[in-house]
């Protein structure tokens, strides 16, 4: 569908004052096309025009507001979402079946990737007060999964904060076990599946951890008390999910947290994981080697954040 000569006239002078850094300019011209019933988002090719969809849509994360009503509950959900609508219906079916009734459910469409904000839409409509719909313009690959977990964090209304990837899907209440997990002294993290530092690989590596305290939980199906969250997010340079939760738990850790799986039987399955997957491979390992690399230079022989190892 293309824009009226009106909406592309006001597009090409948003384009100037951009390049020519007026952007106070920039946001007036944006608020007119969207009075015209269009939306414009900018890319690394360019601006682009899409009819206004029946939501509200940010610019970029700084500029996602809570809704007014949203009641605290025990927990906060958050899925960012990525593309891949039907994956997203499937976990927030297993949502709206096992987790706490109280628990928000806060969807995050990022860029309306493959329609996915207008399945978020139709979702929270369905059932209001109990999923939080958010949108904004940047793409994850813009925004960046260490920012945009951290906007949500920011954002939270309940003690604790829950993340999970679409991919990771409830047959049971999988929630209630981690937040009672939370409850033991100085645990402000705790996962379905936790990693331990290979020391003997001179933390090079990570292994899987049996249930009980961890060094680091994947972000697959996480809880962390919002408090610690919201005083250590996850690192802002942190673009790709891989690798960054293993930075995120370190972080945590060096916080003076404990982190902990309580189980290991907690009812979850995991369906194709489109993050890994589906993703560009050379960005994917590009930026998975940044941040594990990052997070070397920061914890490397740190034995000290470590959970304490049985003795030999």
């Amino acid at each position: 569908m293309t824009a009226p000569a009106e909406v592309l006239g006001l597009a090409e002078q948003r384009a100037a004052a951009r390049a020519a850094k007026d952007w106070s300019a920039s946001d007036a011209l944006r608020d007119q096309i969207a009075g015209l019933g269009w939306v414009v988002t900018d890319g690394p090719d360019g601006y682009r025009l899409a009819p206004r969809p029946p939501y509200d849509v940010a610019p970029g994360l700084a500029d996602l507001r809570v809704p007014v009503g949203i009641p605290a509950g025990s927990c906060g959900i958050a899925l960012l979402v990525d593309g891949w609508p039907d994956d997203v219906r499937a976990c927030v079916a297993a949502l709206l079946a096992h987790a706490p009734a109280d628990a928000a459910i806060w969807l995050l469409d990022l860029g309306d990737v493959d329609g996915s904000g207008g399945v978020v839409h139709e979702l929270a409509a369905a059932h209001p007060g109990r999923i939080v719909e958010l949108h904004c313009a940047q793409t994850l690959d813009q925004a960046g999964w260490g920012k945009a977990t951290a906007r949500l964090i920011e954002l939270e209304q309940a003690p604790v904060h829950v993340l999970m990837d679409p991919s990771s899907v409830l047959t049971g209440d999988a929630i209630s076990p981690l937040l009672r997990a939370l409850d033991e002294p100085g645990v402000v993290g705790a996962g379905w599946q936790g990693v331990d530092v290979d020391v003997a690989d001179d933390w090079r590596s990570f292994i899987a951890a049996p249930p009980g305290e961890v060094d680091a939980l994947l972000g697959y199906l996480m809880a962390v008390r919002t408090q610690a969250a919201q005083a250590t997010p996850p690192h802002p340079k942190a673009r790709f999910y891989r690798n960054a939760d293993l930075e995120w738990s370190l972080m945590l850790r060096a916080a003076g947290g404990r982190l902990v799986v309580p189980s290991a039987d907690l009812p979850v399955r995991q369906d194709r994981h489109r993050g890994y997957h589906d993703s560009d491979p050379q960005v994917r390992d590009r930026e998975s080697r940044r941040t594990y690399d990052r997070l070397l230079q920061q914890f490397r022989g740190r034995d000290e954040i470590i959970h304490p190892r049985p003795a030999p």
